[in-house]
């Protein structure tokens, strides 16, 4: 049976075809290349310009001046490296509570089958529809007034990486590969007197590798990309994550050094991609069929 397509492969095949479809093909991939790498690369060009040029209008595509030392100031005007360390400490905070907790919630909702437990999944896929700024008012209250604990959490690592923990759209990630886990090799273990523990730290967290290192990368990205939160509930400047931390002294500082000390908050992310790229594609990809 023949796939339907909008041109018939038969013209395709031809000379003039192909040439129209790379032509095609071409022109898609320099347009997004264009939107997804532009601005990075008027972030990281703006860094090297002298102020005069940084603000010019139209901006220069290509800088007309070469300062790199602006990179350098731009590292100890704004104290990148304290405001990194905090990052770091947060964002791996998080990820560490991420791993347990959302692991421990996936797993239960998949294997051990709990009471109302699709109602559950249900209804923390339902908070996903929820704009993220909608919850900012109630969690500032939660985190300000801990109920039953009665503790303010104002300046606290615990500010960042409670909120984090509720990640819905993880544990749905989760929950997904391991309902892709084969039923008769869990059986198998359980026959042999394994436990529910014992069959999740010796079966399932090793065959999870892929899906752990996808949900390792969001935790961390995640806490490193947020602003609006941080920013409420970490006002202590010793205390503030690297985003929030260059807005607060930003004040004073040239236009090009500011950009340059964006362009430097942004490149571990980027460096992150980069790296784990194809870890993030089979992980995704990878609870998609079961076998």
């Amino acid at each position: 049976m023949s796939t339907r397509t909008l041109i018939a492969p038969a013209r395709i095949a031809r000379p003039r075809g192909k040439a129209l479809y790379r032509t095609a093909l071409a022109l898609v991939l320099a347009g997004f290349t264009l939107v997804f790498l532009g601005p990075l690369y008027w972030m990281a060009s703006s860094g090297l310009k002298d102020t005069q040029e940084a603000v010019a209008t139209p901006p220069t595509l290509v800088p007309g001046s070469f300062a790199p030392e602006n990179y350098s100031r731009a590292w100890e005007v704004m104290d990148l490296s304290s405001l990194l360390l905090n990052t770091l400490y947060y964002a791996f905070g998080a990820l560490l509570f991420q791993l347990v907790l959302d692991v421990a919630a996936a797993y239960s909702l998949s294997r051990l089958r709990p009471v109302l437990g699709k109602a559950i999944l249900g209804m923390m896929l339902a908070t996903l529809m929820i704009p993220a700024t909608v919850l900012v008012v109630p969690q500032y209250l939660t985190v300000l007034d801990v109920p039953i604990v009665e503790r303010n959490l104002l300046n606290t690592p615990w500010a960042i990486w409670l909120p984090s923990v509720t990640n819905a759209f993880n544990i749905f990630l989760l929950k997904r590969f391991f309902d892709s886990i084969p039923k008769e090799l869990l059986d198998a273990a359980s026959m042999d007197g394994a436990s529910p523990v014992r069959i999740l730290w010796s079966i399932v967290l090793p065959i999870s590798r892929p899906i752990l290192g996808v949900v390792s990368i969001f935790a961390v990205v995640g806490v490193w990309k947020d602003f609006l939160w941080p920013m409420l509930t970490l006002p202590d400047p010793a205390k503030q994550t690297l985003n929030v931390g260059i807005y607060s002294l930003s004040n004073g500082v040239p236009v090009n050094v500011l950009i340059a000390a964006l362009t430097i908050a942004s490149v571990p992310t980027l460096i992150l991609f980069l790296i784990f790229q194809r870890n993030i594609m089979s992980g995704l990809t990878a609870g998609g069929l079961k076998g």
